[in-house]
């Protein structure tokens, strides 16, 4: 649904193993902490553990979930924002042929950060009313010819997807933008796509597949080595991605084995049911599973922002309910500050994504812990997370625990006492984050 308003395959399999060149203090070796222990969905043999009063509560948004704004917004900094959303320009990174300054990637990560967030970045080409952002040196040559049409009654420029270099340019930038920034923790969530936005359609405007639009044999070049490129980052497209007008899952359904996310740009729109949702299970109902799901709140009325987020709902749908059902882990919801209060917000949040919850914990002197835990919430949590005490690890990995499935954690630690507590560590944090919490309620 769309907004209103508003060359050889060869080489792709030959992928560099470079270090990504992010800053160093930012970055966790995982390997430093000591893991022992065993996990089972049954009840493991506990005898001489004793059940161990436990008592905590999720209090905040949980990291790499909830509501999303600009990282241009004014509220960027309220309690329960845990990610920033910023557009970027493939012709601020390039500007000369095989030359890329990730500067202002860099600026955007470290801005990000500082607040303790993590960022959900979009390159994009083409948006209403503006000049098109592929590099210069493209669009200086003579095989290169842009078309200039109109988008919501303003002049809009559109890449030409017949030009070779455009497209070689295209893959190259994001496989060194999966080399430098794969294992960032300052970067949540890659969206990628082609169109109005990048959001996988031109549905006003001059649409030509192959020239303002890339062809299928191009897009699915594209979409199969961004598989193999990012491997700890989670990517996503458009649900409009379903519409066989613009995308070639149709008649490759192939494709749909691809490990990428989705996200939905008219979330809670009134046609919901009849077009949102079909294109959601056209892309697989267990898609969550293994990448994460996104959106934004519909910009098809002032109503539609307005309301969205209401506890009684809009549309005849309420906002937990159609999370709930498509397992969503994060909304963009920029201008959701100016209708709704903070604990809205941080409620709405909070419905989104992964929830742990402790249901049992137990202590053995000299033997160390076992853990009941349970994902309480509505998707999993999309990076390595374990539960640990002392500072010993589980081997257990939470990203494996799908909503309504609970696992026995068994920790070996023979220094463990009775007052210590279970955390949950995730090496995807940056400095100053709010960290993973848990409910428990153990007597």
């Amino acid at each position: 649904m769309f907004r209103c308003f508003i060359s050889s395959i060869l080489f792709l399999a030959m992928l560099s193993c470079a270090k990504n060149n992010v800053e160093a203090d930012l970055v966790k070796d995982s390997d430093s902490h000591p893991l022992t222990s065993s996990s089972s969905v049954a009840e493991p043999k506990l005898d001489g553990y004793t059940r161990t009063k436990l008592n905590s509560e999720v209090t905040h948004v949980q990291p790499m979930t909830g509501i999303v704004l600009w990282n241009d917004n004014d509220h960027k900094k309220d309690s329960y924002v845990q990610l920033e959303f910023s557009y970027m320009l493939y012709s601020d990174i390039c500007k000369k042929k095989g030359v890329f300054d990730w500067s202002a990637m860099d600026k955007l990560l470290k801005d990000v950060a500082s607040r303790g967030h993590q960022a959900v970045v979009r390159f994009r080409y083409t948006y209403v009313g503006k000049k098109c952002a592929v590099p210069d040196y493209i669009k200086k040559l003579p095989d290169y010819k842009e078309t200039k049409g109109k988008s919501e009654g303003e002049t809009t420029y559109f890449p030409d997807w017949s030009c070779q270099e455009l497209k070689d340019f295209h893959m190259e930038f994001h496989r060194r933008f999966a080399e430098r920034y794969d294992s960032d923790p300052r970067l949540a969530f890659v969206q990628t796509g082609f169109g109005l936005w990048a959001e996988y359609h031109i549905y006003d405007g001059p649409f030509k597949l192959g020239q303002t639009f890339p062809d299928f044999d191009f897009q699915t070049l594209f979409l199969s080595a961004m598989d193999g490129w990012f491997v700890k980052t989670p990517w996503s497209i458009s649900i409009d991605a379903a519409d066989g007008k613009y995308a070639p899952f149709r008649k490759n359904k192939n494709l749909l084995n691809l490990k990428f996310g989705n996200f939905d740009d008219s979330f809670m729109c009134e046609d919901y049911d009849d077009e949102n949702y079909q294109n959601w299970k056209f892309f697989g109902t267990e898609r969550y599973k293994t990448a994460p799901l996104g959106g934004e709140f519909s910009y098809y009325s002032d109503y539609d922002q307005e309301h969205c987020l209401d506890k009684s709902g809009i549309h005849g749908r309420k906002f937990e309910d159609l999370v709930k059902r498509v397992h969503m882990s994060y909304i963009i919801g920029n201008d959701q500050p100016e209708y709704q209060k903070s604990s809205r917000l941080t409620e709405a949040g909070k419905a989104m994504g992964y929830r742990f919850k402790i249901k049992d914990y137990r202590i053995k002197s000299k033997k160390g812990a076992a853990i009941l835990i349970t994902n309480a919430g509505v998707a999993p949590i999309y990076r390595d997370a374990w539960v640990a005490v002392d500072g010993i690890r589980g081997s257990y990995n939470l990203r494996n625990l799908m909503p309504g499935e609970e696992v026995w954690i068994t920790i070996d630690d023979s220094k463990i006492s009775s007052s210590v507590k279970p955390t949950i560590e995730c090496d995807h944090l940056v400095p100053n984050q709010k960290g993973i919490e848990y409910d428990a309620s153990v007597k």
